[in-house]
C-alpha cells in the first residue's frame, strides 16, 4: 500500500461517509459530480464536466507522451431503502449506496490526489467518474457525448469490491468477466371487472402469473445446459383491490449472458411465449426490451496488467486469475468495447451488493487506490 495514501485514510473514511449519507440515484448524482470535480480541482487537476449529464473527466498529464490510461469509477447509488442503522446512513429516502460506488469514487479520488502529486513518467491518465451504472446507460451516454474523443485511452480499467472474495484478495481474469444484460418489460392487457364475475372478464392477473412460470423455463429448456445464461422476473404487479380483477398486469426482468448468440434466442423464445399466450388468452401482450450491455470482456494483456499491480499491493498469492465469468453486469463493458483494459475485483466482508445492510469497508480504500496507482505507474512506466 502507497504509504502517503494509507496516511490519508481517515479524510478518506470521512469522505466516503458523507457520500454514502447523501446517495443520489441515476443521472441525479448533482451534489457526488460536484464534489468531485472541487476535489480534483483542489489537487491541481484538470477537470471536463458535463459528460453524460452528471459525468466528469479529470487528467493528469505526464512528462513525456506515452500511453493514456484510463480509470472509471460509477457514482450513483440504487433506488432502495438502507437497514444498516449506521450513524451515517442515507438521508435521502428510497435511495441507497447498496453496491459500493461512494467508495469506487473516493478510491478514484484517492489515486487521483496520488498521481496528481507524482505524476506519470509518459503519457496520460484520464479519470473517467461516470454517472448511471446501475441503470446501463451512464457509459453509453457518457461516449455519445465524445468521452472517447475528447479524452482518448490506451487502456481503460475499473475496480469493484465484491463480498463473494475474501477480504484481503483481489481477483481479475482474462476474457469474459461479467455477463451481457438485457432489461425485458412485459405489459399484459386485458379486460376487468368484479372478482365474483370472472367469466365476463379477460384477466391479464392470471395470464401475468402464467407468463411467469413459462418464463423461468426458457434457460432450462431452450438453452443449451452447457451455455451459461440466467433469465430473472423481478417484478410482477396488477391491480389495486382483492375483489377487483384488473385490466393490465406488468412483469420485468433481465437476461444474463457471456455469448451475444444466447442472448438472441432467449429473447426470441420470450417474444414467441408472449406471442402464444396472447393468441391462448384474448389479452394484448406488448414486451420491450430496454437499456442493456454486453458481456464485460477482459484484454488477456489487461488483465495480466492489473492482476500483477494488484499483486504488488495484496502480493501475488492474494490475487486469484482462474476465477469463473460472475453474472453481474456491468456497463464498463461499453468502454471496454472501445479501449483494451480489464474490470478489477477487490474482496471484501460482509453483506453482499444490492441488500439493504451492505455497507463498503472503507478499509479498502487505501487498499483499492494502490492499485490503481500501481497499475498507472506499471503501464507508464520508461520501460513499459
Amino acid at each position: 500500500m502507497l504509504q502517503d495514501i494509507a496516511d490519508f485514510a481517515p479524510t478518506l473514511q470521512a469522505w466516503r461517509r458523507d457520500l454514502h449519507a447523501h446517495p443520489e440515484i441515476a443521472f441525479q448524482e448533482f451534489r457526488t459530480s460536484d464534489f468531485v470535480a472541487r476535489t480534483l480541482e483542489s489537487f491541481g487537476i484538470e477537470v471536463h464536466r458535463g459528460l453524460g449529464g452528471t459525468g466528469l473527466v479529470g487528467v493528469i498529464k505526464g512528462a513525456a507522451e506515452g500511453p493514456t490510461i484510463g480509470l472509471r469509477a460509477d457514482m450513483d447509488a440504487l433506488p432502495m431503502d438502507e437497514e444498516t442503522g449506521l450513524d451515517y446512513s442515507s438521508t435521502t429516502e428510497t435511495t441507497f449506496h447498496g453496491c459500493g460506488h461512494d467508495g469506487h469514487t473516493v478510491m478514484l479520488l484517492a489515486a487521483a490526489r496520488h498521481l496528481a502529486a507524482n505524476p506519470p513518467k509518459r503519457g496520460k491518465v484520464h479519470l473517467i467518474f461516470q454517472p448511471a451504472e446501475e441503470v446501463g446507460q451512464g457509459a453509453e451516454r457518457m461516449i455519445a457525448d465524445g468521452l472517447f474523443e475528447r479524452f482518448p485511452c490506451s487502456e481503460v480499467y475499473a475496480l469493484h469490491t465484491i463480498p463473494l472474495y475474501a477480504e484481503g484478495t483481489a481477483a481479475v481474469r482474462s476474457g469474459p468477466t461479467l455477463s451481457g444484460t438485457t432489461v425485458f418489460e412485459i405489459k399484459v392487457k386485458g379486460v376487468g371487472g368484479h372478482g365474483a364475475a370472472p367469466h365476463t372478464t379477460v384477466d391479464p392477473l392470471q395470464v401475468a402469473a402464467r407468463l411467469a412460470t413459462e418464463i423461468s423455463s426458457i434457460v432450462g429448456r431452450h438453452v443449451d445446459p452447457m451455455e451459461p445464461a440466467v433469465i430473472s422476473l423481478g417484478r410482477l404487479s396488477a391491480g389495486t383491490a382483492p375483489n377487483v380483477i384488473p385490466d393490465t398486469a406488468e412483469l420485468g426482468g433481465t437476461i444474463r449472458t457471456y455469448d451475444p448468440a444466447t442472448e438472441a434466442r432467449i429473447v426470441d423464445k420470450l417474444d414467441a411465449i408472449c406471442r402464444g399466450f396472447a393468441l391462448m388468452s384474448g389479452c394484448t401482450i406488448t414486451c420491450t426490451k430496454k437499456a442493456g450491455c454486453p458481456p464485460c470482456l477482459n484484454d488477456p494483456r489487461a488483465a495480466e496488467a492489473a492482476a500483477a499491480a494488484a499483486g504488488t499491493v495484496l502480493g501475488e498469492a492474494n490475487v486469484k486469475v482462474d476465477l469463473k465469468p460472475l453474472p453481474f453486469s456491468d456497463d464498463f463493458a461499453l468502454m471496454l468495447r472501445e479501449w483494451p483494459g480489464a474490470y478489477i475485483f477487490l474482496g471484501q466482508p460482509g453483506a453482499m451488493c444490492h441488500h439493504p445492510t451492505f455497507d463498503f469497508d472503507d478499509r479498502l480504500l487505501p487498499i483499492g487506490a494502490s492499485i490503481l496507482c500501481r497499475l498507472v505507474e506499471r503501464q507508464t512506466g520508461a520501460n513499459a
